[in-house]
This record gives C-alpha cells, sequence and structure tokens, in this order.
C-alpha cells in the first residue's frame, strides 16, 4: 500500500468544489481543508506507485481550480494505535 499526502494552492473561489471533486476520485481517501500556505490537503492511499501517478498526473492535473500541489509519499506510519498493538504482542 502507497500512501501520499498532496497538499494544493487552490483559486479561492473553487475550494470547496475542488474537494468534493477528489474525495469522489478513486485512490483519495480523505481530503482536508488547510489554514496556512496550502489550502487542500488530499490523503491517497493505492495499491502501487503506479497508481499513484495515475491518480496525481492525469486525474488531478485535470481539475480545475488547482494551482499547485505538491505530493510527499509515506514511508512507514507510526501511530499510537500500531505502536499499542506492536507492544501488547505476547503480554
Amino acid at each position: 500500500m502507497v500512501t501520499a499526502f498532496i497538499l494544493m494552492i487552490v483559486q479561492r473561489d473553487k475550494v470547496n468544489e475542488v474537494a468534493k471533486t477528489l474525495a469522489d476520485m478513486k485512490g483519495v481517501s480523505e481530503v482536508y481543508s488547510l489554514a496556512g500556505k496550502y489550502d487542500l490537503l488530499a490523503v491517497a492511499r493505492v495499491q502501487e506507485n503506479e497508481s499513484l501517478a495515475e491518480l496525481v498526473t492525469h486525474h488531478m492535473l485535470k481539475v480545475e481550480g488547482i494551482i499547485k500541489s505538491e505530493t510527499l509519499v509515506a514511508f512507514r506510519v507510526y501511530s499510537k494505535y500500531d505502536l499499542e498493538r506492536m507492544f501488547s504482542i505476547g503480554t
């Protein structure tokens, strides 16, 4: 499983429309509106890098209103849930 975080700068009058469009895309699990440098964050969870490339460079590229994006690929997840599960093994 490949997880990526796509940060976007979006035209101000299109933030809600873009967010809804992204949320409906296959491979996008969540979309967050943000305060700060970026307007939206999309969380993508796909099976392989090729699927991520397809999502970002073909599907997201066609969404009107996205001015700029930056994609961050996650290597590993660290979460309270995972850490608790790991330390409870054998106890």
